[in-house]
């Protein structure tokens, strides 16, 4: 598609929208055009909502660049640290809305927002399935799912690969409401309003304290991430 990510922009409200036709892979040109959209989002000073097409929400890194290796997935791998680690120091507030599956990256990314909503769908799922492909997972995602996770499942689903159906991922910390399909949209919205209700430099300023520790975590580990993937480039 021309357009990976669709940006609607609506008084104090930003909608960034996932699209790349597929799974929404998380490409490096994905994360560019993510970025991009982020940076007008944050310019509105707005709430940010940011979700995928109907039926999926990611499926996380580009798994072709991803087994070719080299310079291309080590770049890759760190827009998608980045980008985390931007959205959970976002300025403003972020909403994620998990039209569907959240897979690996995509997963990380839903975990770094504010607030994540998620479709009650017998077809949902979400995982940090690196293991199960292969892959030892990044040291910035093991940072993001210790902070997110109850800490029994953020063991269990790193070390596992366990995936988790709707119910037991609002159980384990992935997701923080549960919404019918069609309710999805007024969910949202009622998400908006009230986050958008709160005092900004407040919620700006709790949001960098109550996360010092693993925004510090995360910049470590992205630094440490970094070296192995140009050493293995």
């Amino acid at each position: 598609m021309d357009t990976l990510v669709q940006e609607v922009h609506e008084g104090s409200v930003s909608t960034l929208t996932l699209d790349d036709g597929k799974v929404n892979a998380l490409s490096v040109e994905m994360f560019a055009a993510l970025n991009a959209a982020l940076d007008r989002a944050e310019a509105a000073g707005g709430v940010t909502v940011i979700r995928g097409r109907p039926g999926i929400f990611s499926g996380g890194f580009d798994l072709h660049t991803l087994r070719r290796g080299g310079a291309a997935a080590g770049a890759m791998l760190e827009a998608g640290a980045r980008i985390t680690e931007r959205l959970l120091a976002f300025p403003a507030p972020v909403v994620a809305v998990l039209t569907g599956p959240a897979m690996a990256m995509g997963a990380f990314l839903a975990l770094s927002a504010d607030l994540r909503l998620a479709v009650a769908d017998a077809r949902f799922k979400i995982a940090a399935n690196e293991v199960a492909i292969g892959l030892t997972l990044p040291r910035f995602a093991t940072a993001v799912l210790q902070h997110r996770l109850a800490p029994a499942h953020a063991d269990v689903a790193a070390v596992t690969a366990r995936p988790y159906d709707a119910a037991r991922a609002m159980a384990a910390g992935w997701v923080d409401e549960l919404v019918p399909a069609e309710g999805l949209a007024a969910a949202t919205q009622a998400a908006v309003e009230a986050l958008a209700a709160l005092d900004r430099a407040a919620l700006v300023g709790t949001k960098r304290q109550v996360r010092e520790r693993v925004l510090q975590a995360l910049r470590e580990g992205i630094a440490a991430d970094v070296a192995d993937w140009r050493a293995r480039a």
